[in-house]
C-alpha cells in the first residue's frame, strides 16, 4: 500500500478539542476505507508566513497514512468542504521518517536562534549590502536622459520653416 505524508492547516479560531475532532473524523475515514494512519502530530498553533483568508495563525496537524489513493481522494474532498480547513497538501513517500518529525524536534527558541545565525530575511537589506550592490546590466541610469532634450521642448510641434527659392 502507498505511503502518504498529509499535512492540514486549520483555522485559529478553532479550538484545540475541535481540531481533534476533526482529525480524529478524517482518521475514521482513512480507517473504514482500508488504511491505516501510522502517526499523527499536533503541531499546534503556528504563525503563517502570510495572510490565508484573513488568518495569520493556524493550527497544523501531521498524518502519517498508509492508505489506498481512493481514501487520500476523500478526505481531501471533505477538507475542501469544510470551512474550518485553511489548507492541505499529500506528498507521496518511500517510506515515513521515524520518530518525531523535524517540526516536533527543535524548540521555538531554537529555532530563532537559528534564524538569527543564518542572518536570513530582509534584515540583509538593511545592512546597506543591497543598496550599495551594482546594478548591473541596467548601467548607469542618468545617462540616457542627458543625451536628450527637455520634454517640453520633444512634445512641441515642428514649426514648418518658410524656404524661399
Amino acid at each position: 500500500m502507498p505511503l502518504y505524508e498529509h499535512i492540514m492547516l486549520a483555522r485559529q479560531d478553532v479550538s484545540a478539542q475541535q481540531v481533534e475532532e476533526l482529525t480524529a473524523q478524517l482518521k475514521g475515514v482513512i480507517e473504514q476505507m482500508g488504511g491505516k494512519v501510522t502517526k499523527l502530530e499536533q503541531w499546534g498553533v503556528r504563525t503563517l508566513s502570510y495572510r490565508m483568508r484573513k488568518n495569520r495563525k493556524a493550527h497544523f496537524t501531521l498524518f502519517n497514512v498508509e492508505a489506498p489513493s481512493a481514501a487520500l481522494n476523500e478526505i481531501e474532498r471533505q477538507e475542501r468542504l469544510n470551512e474550518d480547513v485553511l489548507r492541505y497538501i499529500t506528498v507521496r513517500v518511500d517510506e515515513h521518517e521515524e520518530g518525531p518529525s523535524a517540526m516536533m524536534r527543535k524548540s521555538d527558541r531554537d529555532d530563532r536562534r537559528d534564524r538569527d545565525d543564518r542572518g536570513g530575511g530582509f534584515r540583509d537589506r538593511d545592512r546597506g549590502g543591497f543598496r550599495d550592490r551594482d546594478r548591473g546590466d541596467r548601467g548607469d541610469r542618468g545617462e540616457h536622459r542627458r543625451d536628450r532634450p527637455p520634454r517640453e521642448a520633444a512634445d512641441a510641434p515642428v514649426a514648418a520653416v518658410a524656404t524661399e527659392e
